[in-house]
């Protein structure tokens, strides 16, 4: 089935029979569920264990994979698996290697612990982030490939759904089973345990769709500078060091550079705000300045040809560039700054429902369940616009609407605890914020080429994330400063200059 942009609503509607989109729903749920296995489900699992708080933090490490799964995308796209390629294809096989290492260490976690052996824990969990972010790279290339531009929108909405509700039975679906199981009332391991070997049997879903989907009919002959396994295995050890050597820089800097921004506050005039954001932009730019240097002594060295290191990650980017040409610049600026205004607020929204005065359950019933429900109706809506109106058009809309309605929380920052506003906001919010993601990640996709769709989707989904997230770290800090009310003004504000490059990026396109 092909359906065009401007089709009727019904056209629209039976499009989400498509069994290409109905497959995003079922590998969508693959890919929400071990997120929060790793965050807040392992964070309660280790309280109950008695480890302490500083600890348990230290574990949300455990998924910066998902943050820097650019970096190993293009072994994803290019390192075929022994047996596994031949029989599955380039994307089935990494795709069902991913999900059997995401039980694999699902399982790991549930015969570990941590009041025992917390190490092997925290190797689980890191061995489930990077499992999980490989996935969604697979995930990500698969859809792309499987089908055109036109079901792109349909296909991400229901991803965006089977996403949400595999989080949901990660999230509160695991903890419920933990207290069936017996966790609650004292720490019980064996309640811990069954619930993860429960998780683990859930990620069935995502092993069994993967067995059953066609491999994406993808012709493209491309040549290589990988000639042997041994190519391949050296290109895998650079890897491995250099994202060691990012890790332990960046992380080993950090007190270093708390004292930097300190100086900034005590001889330049900078408030602390200003001052710990400059010195963390400084921090992450040193280790990325001695992650390249690590690259060039190990290329001088021989370990691999600077051949595969330009062909794995410049090529990518040029091949980018040279199609967009002097709007490249606009796009990127558009793909870092289009979900500033919703991640900033998001950041700390918890925080400000309990400040104003509303319950744990009322939070979790409105504003979790209630929520959820909303973004899936959100992004469905945000597919079926996106089909009959087109993706640009669908994306300004979603823009405006994440923007518009962040100036709703005013109304909440200036009242009581009042659950009928509360449940007005979050349907607004919830569902401009599922539209405008499912217009996003088919624009996203949209960006690819076929011959690097990998890489060049880890990349932008990392670029998407990375000044919302950098900023929303100081949410806490600016609301001291400024107050919720002009930082909710504040995020609102953030939305305009996006509708702006939405609006160049649209004409330099048509025009071209």
């Amino acid at each position: 089935m092909v359906v065009a942009e401007g089709k009727g609503w019904a056209e629209a509607l039976r499009a989400y029979r498509h069994p290409k989109v109905l497959t995003l729903f079922f590998l969508g749920f693959s890919a929400g569920l071990p997120l929060l296995l790793i965050f807040s489900t392992l964070s309660l699992w280790l309280r109950d264990a008695d480890v302490d708080r500083s600890t348990v933090t230290y574990f949300s490490w455990a998924a910066l994979g998902y943050s820097f799964k650019f970096i190993w995308a293009p072994i994803v796209d290019r390192l075929p698996l022994p047996l596994l390629t031949a029989q599955l294809g380039r994307r089935r096989s990494w795709l069902l290697l991913a999900q059997l290492s995401i039980i694999g260490a699902i399982v790991w976690m549930a015969f570990t612990d941590p009041a025992e052996h917390l190490t092997l824990m925290a190797f689980a969990a890191v061995l489930l982030g990077f499992s999980g972010a490989t996935q969604d790279i697979v995930i990500d290339a698969y859809r792309i490939e499987s089908a055109n531009r036109e079901l792109q929108a349909l296909m991400a909405s229901t991803y965006i759904a089977g996403y949400r509700i595999g989080m949901l039975v990660a999230g509160a679906g695991a903890l419920k089973l933990a207290v069936w199981f017996g966790a609650e009332g004292g720490y019980n391991y064996p309640a811990w345990q069954w619930t993860y070997l429960c998780m683990a049997a859930v990620m069935l879903v995502g092993v069994i769709t993967t067995l059953r989907v066609p491999e994406p009919e993808v012709v493209t002959v491309q040549k290589t500078a990988f000639r042997s396994t041994a190519d391949y295995l050296r290109f895998l050890l650079l890897f491995v060091v250099l994202v060691s050597a990012f890790a332990v820089s960046f992380f080993l800097a950090r007190d270093w550079f708390g004292m930097v921004g300190e100086l900034f506050v005590d001889h330049v005039g900078l408030d602390h705000l200003a001052a710990g954001f400059l010195a963390e932009m400084l921090r992450l730019l040193l280790s990325v300045v001695l992650t390249f240097l690590v690259a060039r002594f190990l290329v001088s060295l021989g370990l691999v040809q600077g051949a595969v290191l330009r062909e794995t990650y410049l090529d990518p980017v040029a091949d980018f560039f040279r199609r967009y040409g002097r709007i490249a610049l606009l796009i990127l600026l558009l793909v870092g700054l289009y979900r500033v205004s919703d991640i900033v607020l998001g950041v700390i929204s918890n925080v400000f429902y309990q400040d104003v005065g509303f319950s744990k359950d009322q939070i979790a019933d409105i504003t979790k369940t209630f929520g959820l429900i909303m973004t899936i109706m959100g992004g469905f809506l945000g597919g079926m616009l996106s089909l009959r109106y087109g993706v640009m058009r669908i994306l300004f809309l979603g823009a405006l609407l994440s923007a518009g309605t962040n100036l709703l929380f005013l109304l909440l920052a200036q009242g009581q605890a009042d659950v009928t506003l509360l449940i007005v906001v979050i349907t607004a919010d919830n569902l401009s914020a599922g539209l405008a993601g499912a217009a996003f990640v088919a624009y996203l996709s949209g960006l690819t080429h076929v011959a690097f769709t990998a890489f060049q989707y880890a990349l932008f989904s990392s670029l998407m994330t990375l000044l919302p997230k950098l900023l929303g770290g100081y949410s806490g800090s600016i609301v001291d400063a400024i107050g919720y009310e002009r930082f909710f003004l504040m995020t609102a504000l953030l939305g305009l200059p996006v509708l702006l490059l939405i609006y160049l990026a649209n004409r330099f396109i048509e025009h071209e």
